[in-house]
């Protein structure tokens, strides 16, 4: 059993590797999303040259027509409406005075003294003014009234001609409906031609270069361009299709964890063997079925993984002499060849002399 131990370095510096990981991520996306966004600004079908194609012109022409129309008719019957108001107000002003000015002439009459000669003129001036601003009254009327008429004939002509336009505008927005999900469909391939290499690329460097001293590197580049990945097919695929994709990814991603961790157990390699025995080996406990490595002080003690670090050992002498696991019978000390010292039988160097175990 051959393992080189390779050095952690400084905490520091392993921050500073993952931290620049997830930068490097970070830059890798933001250059696939600048790669992307130039995929996306070739250009589509224009809605425009398709309705000329199906629609008649005339019809566009009249309805713009129609409504010029029913706008230069919608001021015209608001002025009108001011117009109608102040002859309203002046009127009624009007019929105040002659009120005023026929009480007046009663009281006059009741006195026996006749009205003066201005009176009698405002009188007969208000009088004048009263039924021409009637007569200017009804012909406001009159030409509101045509004027609301004209309005409602522009509406009805304008609803009809909006019917012809919507049917003929429906094959128009259906093609260009069409023509936009294929549009949409093309810029997905191509994005997908350009990032699925990319991220095979990235796959096979995760899984060739898993011992590689650079795999922070090929980690960063792999989980960015996945990312970008799955944001384009769930950009642009329906949800009912994209749901079924990443159904599908995440099964054949769990079934390859799975068969992995299946395999790292049946058939493990030395490092994991060795990761495995060191921790075992530190919680005193038989690194192959787990029952407690009862020497030294610790022979008449009981413990399990979470309390064995609590435990307070009594004052003796650790036992150095080989030892072997009473419940599966695995040799967990033994003697070394070189120096003849006790040593851990599962690990591979020697805590005396620091030769390597003979295989």
């Amino acid at each position: 059993m051959s393992s080189k131990a390779q050095p952690k370095g400084p905490w520091v510096h392993r921050f500073l590797i993952r931290l620049f990981t997830a930068i490097f991520a970070v830059l890798v996306y933001w250059v696939l999303g600048f790669l992307v966004k130039d995929i996306q600004s070739i250009a589509g079908p224009q809605y425009d040259v398709i309705e000329k194609a199906h629609v008649d012109q005339k019809l566009v022409t009249k309805q713009q027509r129609l409504n010029g129309d029913l706008g230069r008719v919608a001021r015209n019957i608001a002025n009108k409406q001011a117009e109608l108001k102040l002859v309203s107000d002046s009127s009624r002003n009007l019929q105040k005075t002659i009120n005023q000015l026929i009480e007046l002439q009663k009281l006059s009459i009741q006195k026996s003294v006749a009205l003066s000669a201005t009176e009698q003129e405002t009188l007969s001036s208000s009088l004048s003014h009263f039924l021409e601003s009637q007569k200017q009254y009804q012909a406001h009327n009159i030409e509101l009234s045509t004027l609301t008429e004209q309005k409602r004939a522009l509406a009805a002509d304008q609803l009809a001609t909006e019917g012809l336009l919507e049917k003929q505008r429906k094959p128009a927005q259906e093609e260009y409906r069409q023509l936009r999900a294929k549009h949409q469909m093309r810029l997905a391939c191509f994005q997908l031609l350009i990032l699925i290499p990319l991220l095979a690329a990235g796959a096979f460097l995760l899984l060739r270069k898993r011992s590689s001293i650079y795999f922070p590197l090929f980690l960063g580049y792999g989980v960015a361009t996945l990312l970008k990945v799955s944001r384009v097919i769930h950009e642009y695929f329906p949800s009912r299709y994209f749901k079924y994709i990443l159904i599908l990814v995440l099964l054949v991603a769990v079934a390859k964890l799975l068969v992995y961790f299946i395999r790292v157990v049946a058939f493990p390699k030395t490092e994991w063997l060795t990761k495995q025995y060191r921790e075992a080996y530190e919680r005193f406990l038989c690194p192959i079925c787990e029952y407690p490595i009862r020497i030294g002080p610790r022979k008449f003690l009981f413990w399990t993984r979470r309390t064995v670090h609590k435990i307070i050992l009594p004052q003796s002498e650790q036992e150095n002499e080989p030892y072997a696991c009473p419940a599966c019978g695995t040799a967990l000390f033994e003697s070394c060849a070189d120096c003849n010292g006790v040593r851990h039988s599962l690990l591979p160097n020697c805590q005396h002399c620091a030769s390597e175990k003979r295989t």
